[in-house]
Protein backbone atom coordinates (compact mmCIF):
# COMPACT_ATOMS: atom_id res chain seq x y z
CA UNK A 1 0.00 0.00 0.00
CA UNK A 2 1.36 3.50 -0.80
CA UNK A 3 2.21 5.92 1.84
CA UNK A 4 -0.38 8.95 1.94
CA UNK A 5 1.28 12.16 1.18
CA UNK A 6 -0.42 15.44 2.10
CA UNK A 7 0.83 18.75 -0.01
CA UNK A 8 0.27 21.74 2.50
CA UNK A 9 -0.11 24.92 0.47
CA UNK A 10 -0.28 28.38 2.48
CA UNK A 11 -2.62 31.00 1.08
CA UNK A 12 -2.42 34.38 1.08
CA UNK A 13 -4.38 37.18 -1.08
CA UNK A 14 -2.56 34.76 -4.09
CA UNK A 15 -4.48 34.76 -7.51
CA UNK A 16 -3.02 31.94 -8.25
CA UNK A 17 -3.90 29.82 -5.67
CA UNK A 18 -6.46 28.22 -8.27
CA UNK A 19 -3.42 26.67 -10.34
CA UNK A 20 -1.89 25.62 -7.28
CA UNK A 21 -4.25 23.50 -6.32
CA UNK A 22 -5.09 22.22 -9.29
CA UNK A 23 -1.69 21.08 -10.39
CA UNK A 24 -1.78 19.31 -6.86
CA UNK A 25 -4.69 17.41 -7.75
CA UNK A 26 -3.77 16.55 -11.32
CA UNK A 27 -0.88 14.50 -9.35
CA UNK A 28 -0.87 10.46 -10.95
CA UNK A 29 -0.15 9.64 -6.82
CA UNK A 30 -3.44 9.02 -5.99
CA UNK A 31 -2.56 8.33 -2.16
CA UNK A 32 -2.75 12.26 -1.60
CA UNK A 33 -4.59 14.90 0.59
CA UNK A 34 -4.70 18.42 -0.10
CA UNK A 35 -4.39 20.78 2.63
CA UNK A 36 -4.84 24.72 1.84
CA UNK A 37 -4.25 26.81 4.60
CA UNK A 38 -5.63 30.37 4.18
CA UNK A 39 -3.70 32.48 6.46
CA UNK A 40 -6.09 35.30 7.06
CA UNK A 41 -6.93 36.42 3.33
CA UNK A 42 -8.63 39.23 1.97
CA UNK A 43 -9.05 38.23 -1.16
CA UNK A 44 -8.96 35.82 -4.39
CA UNK A 45 -10.45 32.92 -1.63
CA UNK A 46 -13.51 32.73 -3.63
CA UNK A 47 -11.30 31.00 -6.65
CA UNK A 48 -11.15 27.89 -4.05
CA UNK A 49 -14.45 27.48 -4.06
CA UNK A 50 -14.66 24.99 -7.07
CA UNK A 51 -12.27 22.57 -5.48
CA UNK A 52 -13.50 22.50 -1.76
CA UNK A 53 -15.13 19.11 -2.33
CA UNK A 54 -11.97 18.02 -2.71
CA UNK A 55 -9.76 19.62 -0.07
CA UNK A 56 -9.42 20.21 3.43
CA UNK A 57 -9.95 23.65 3.64
CA UNK A 58 -7.84 25.45 6.59
CA UNK A 59 -8.57 29.11 8.05
CA UNK A 60 -6.72 31.17 10.37
CA UNK A 61 -5.72 34.26 11.47
CA UNK A 62 -2.70 35.79 9.95
CA UNK A 63 0.43 34.66 11.43
CA UNK A 64 2.65 34.54 8.39
CA UNK A 65 4.44 31.63 5.89
CA UNK A 66 5.71 29.47 8.78
CA UNK A 67 2.44 29.32 10.87
CA UNK A 68 0.46 28.53 8.04
CA UNK A 69 2.68 25.52 6.89
CA UNK A 70 2.63 24.49 10.71
CA UNK A 71 -1.06 24.58 11.22
CA UNK A 72 -1.11 22.53 8.24
CA UNK A 73 1.45 20.09 9.22
CA UNK A 74 -0.44 19.31 12.20
CA UNK A 75 -3.44 18.96 10.46
CA UNK A 76 -2.04 16.38 7.76
CA UNK A 77 -2.80 12.59 8.13
CA UNK A 78 0.31 11.51 5.85
CA UNK A 79 3.53 9.78 6.05
CA UNK A 80 5.39 12.50 3.89
CA UNK A 81 4.66 15.86 3.63
CA UNK A 82 4.98 18.11 0.10
CA UNK A 83 4.43 22.25 0.60
CA UNK A 84 3.43 23.93 -2.39
CA UNK A 85 3.74 27.90 -2.62
CA UNK A 86 0.29 29.08 -3.79
CA UNK A 87 1.45 30.50 -6.86
CA UNK A 88 3.73 28.16 -8.00
CA UNK A 89 2.85 24.38 -9.33
CA UNK A 90 3.42 20.88 -9.30
CA UNK A 91 4.31 18.93 -12.41
CA UNK A 92 1.80 15.70 -12.71
CA UNK A 93 4.30 13.26 -11.87
CA UNK A 94 6.20 15.14 -9.03
CA UNK A 95 5.31 13.26 -5.68
CA UNK A 96 5.42 9.84 -7.63
CA UNK A 97 8.36 10.16 -8.78
CA UNK A 98 9.49 11.90 -5.10
CA UNK A 99 8.17 9.21 -2.92
CA UNK A 100 10.15 6.37 -5.13
CA UNK A 101 13.00 8.54 -5.07
CA UNK A 102 12.88 8.28 -1.06
CA UNK A 103 11.57 5.15 -0.41
CA UNK A 104 14.98 4.09 -2.53
CA UNK A 105 17.22 6.70 -1.01
CA UNK A 106 15.62 5.53 2.93
CA UNK A 107 15.31 9.35 3.12
CA UNK A 108 13.35 11.70 5.68
CA UNK A 109 13.54 14.98 3.38
CA UNK A 110 14.59 15.37 0.09
CA UNK A 111 14.43 17.82 -2.77
CA UNK A 112 14.41 18.35 -6.46
CA UNK A 113 15.44 20.44 -9.58
CA UNK A 114 12.62 22.87 -10.80
CA UNK A 115 12.04 24.97 -13.98
CA UNK A 116 11.22 29.25 -13.51
CA UNK A 117 8.08 29.91 -14.79
CA UNK A 118 6.80 33.71 -15.41
CA UNK A 119 3.12 34.97 -14.75
CA UNK A 120 1.26 32.99 -17.66
CA UNK A 121 2.90 29.92 -16.49
CA UNK A 122 5.72 29.69 -19.70
CA UNK A 123 9.11 28.18 -18.47
CA UNK A 124 11.50 31.13 -18.78
CA UNK A 125 14.11 29.18 -16.89
CA UNK A 126 14.77 25.18 -16.97
CA UNK A 127 16.38 22.86 -14.31
CA UNK A 128 17.10 25.96 -12.36
CA UNK A 129 19.39 24.26 -9.96
CA UNK A 130 23.01 23.20 -11.66
CA UNK A 131 23.48 19.36 -10.76
CA UNK A 132 27.17 20.26 -10.39
CA UNK A 133 26.85 22.33 -7.48
CA UNK A 134 25.32 19.54 -5.60
CA UNK A 135 27.93 16.49 -6.61
CA UNK A 136 28.78 15.54 -3.22
CA UNK A 137 27.01 16.10 0.38
CA UNK A 138 30.20 18.17 0.78
CA UNK A 139 29.45 20.52 -1.95
CA UNK A 140 25.69 20.62 -1.00
CA UNK A 141 26.89 22.05 2.77
CA UNK A 142 29.42 24.78 1.30
CA UNK A 143 26.57 26.01 -0.68
CA UNK A 144 24.87 26.76 2.25
CA UNK A 145 27.56 29.49 3.27
CA UNK A 146 26.71 32.17 0.35
CA UNK A 147 23.24 30.85 -0.66
CA UNK A 148 20.21 28.68 -0.23
CA UNK A 149 20.36 25.47 -2.56
CA UNK A 150 16.57 24.09 -1.56
CA UNK A 151 13.61 25.01 -2.86
CA UNK A 152 11.08 25.03 -0.42
CA UNK A 153 8.30 23.60 -3.12
CA UNK A 154 10.41 20.91 -3.85
CA UNK A 155 10.96 19.48 -0.75
CA UNK A 156 9.25 16.25 0.63
CA UNK A 157 9.05 15.49 3.92
CA UNK A 158 8.53 12.45 5.77
CA UNK A 159 6.63 13.42 9.11
CA UNK A 160 8.86 11.69 11.66
CA UNK A 161 11.24 14.35 11.19
CA UNK A 162 9.10 17.21 12.60
CA UNK A 163 9.19 15.06 15.89
CA UNK A 164 12.78 14.82 15.45
CA UNK A 165 13.53 18.62 14.91
CA UNK A 166 10.60 20.54 15.30
CA UNK A 167 8.14 22.20 13.04
CA UNK A 168 9.27 25.68 10.96
CA UNK A 169 10.50 28.92 13.12
CA UNK A 170 7.82 31.22 13.19
CA UNK A 171 9.60 33.69 14.48
CA UNK A 172 10.97 33.92 10.99
CA UNK A 173 9.37 36.00 8.49
CA UNK A 174 11.17 35.40 5.25
CA UNK A 175 13.98 32.46 6.27
CA UNK A 176 12.01 29.64 8.04
CA UNK A 177 12.83 27.01 5.32
CA UNK A 178 16.40 28.23 5.34
CA UNK A 179 16.77 27.58 9.06
CA UNK A 180 14.98 24.43 8.96
CA UNK A 181 17.27 22.96 6.33
CA UNK A 182 20.15 24.19 8.22
CA UNK A 183 18.45 22.26 11.14
CA UNK A 184 18.30 19.12 9.07
CA UNK A 185 21.64 19.19 8.03
CA UNK A 186 23.17 19.62 11.03
CA UNK A 187 21.45 16.61 12.71
CA UNK A 188 23.37 14.44 9.98
CA UNK A 189 19.74 14.07 8.18
CA UNK A 190 20.75 12.65 4.72
CA UNK A 191 19.22 15.64 2.41
CA UNK A 192 18.92 14.13 -1.30
CA UNK A 193 18.68 15.78 -4.42
CA UNK A 194 16.63 14.50 -7.33
CA UNK A 195 17.67 15.99 -10.53
CA UNK A 196 14.56 16.21 -12.04
CA UNK A 197 12.40 19.52 -12.75
CA UNK A 198 9.22 18.77 -11.16
CA UNK A 199 7.85 21.95 -9.83
CA UNK A 200 7.36 25.31 -11.40
CA UNK A 201 8.76 28.49 -9.35
CA UNK A 202 6.79 31.36 -10.62
CA UNK A 203 8.40 34.65 -10.83
CA UNK A 204 5.95 37.50 -10.82
CA UNK A 205 5.40 40.84 -9.84
CA UNK A 206 3.81 40.37 -6.53
CA UNK A 207 6.17 37.67 -4.86
CA UNK A 208 6.84 38.76 -1.75
CA UNK A 209 10.62 37.63 -2.64
CA UNK A 210 10.41 41.16 -4.45
CA UNK A 211 8.49 43.08 -2.30
CA UNK A 212 10.23 42.14 0.79
CA UNK A 213 13.71 42.10 -0.84
CA UNK A 214 14.68 44.97 1.71
CA UNK A 215 13.82 43.35 4.55
CA UNK A 216 14.90 39.60 3.39
CA UNK A 217 18.47 40.10 2.80
CA UNK A 218 19.34 40.92 6.63
CA UNK A 219 17.29 37.90 7.87
CA UNK A 220 19.06 35.54 5.35
CA UNK A 221 22.42 37.26 6.78
CA UNK A 222 21.10 36.85 10.52
CA UNK A 223 19.93 33.49 9.94
CA UNK A 224 23.41 31.85 7.92
CA UNK A 225 25.63 33.31 10.28
CA UNK A 226 23.23 31.51 13.49
CA UNK A 227 24.72 28.37 11.72
CA UNK A 228 27.82 28.98 10.12
CA UNK A 229 30.16 27.94 12.29
CA UNK A 230 28.37 24.33 12.61
CA UNK A 231 28.29 23.89 9.00
CA UNK A 232 31.47 24.63 9.05
CA UNK A 233 32.49 22.43 11.66
CA UNK A 234 30.62 19.90 9.57
CA UNK A 235 32.80 20.50 6.96
CA UNK A 236 36.45 20.32 8.50
CA UNK A 237 35.14 16.70 10.28
CA UNK A 238 34.52 15.71 6.22
CA UNK A 239 38.37 17.10 5.74
CA UNK A 240 37.20 19.12 3.00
Amino acid sequence: MKPTVSVVIPFYNCPYVDQAVQSALNQTYRSLEVIVVDDGSTSHAERLAPYRPRIHYLGKANGGTASALNHGIRHASGEYIAWLSSDDIFYPKKISRQVAFMQRQNAAISHTNFHCIDSAGHVTRSNAVPADMLRSSADFYRCFLHANPVNGCTVMIRRDLFAAIGLFDESLPYTHDLDFWFRVIQTGTHFPFLNEPLTGYRWHEGMGTLRHHEQIQPEIASTRNRYRERVTRILSLMNI
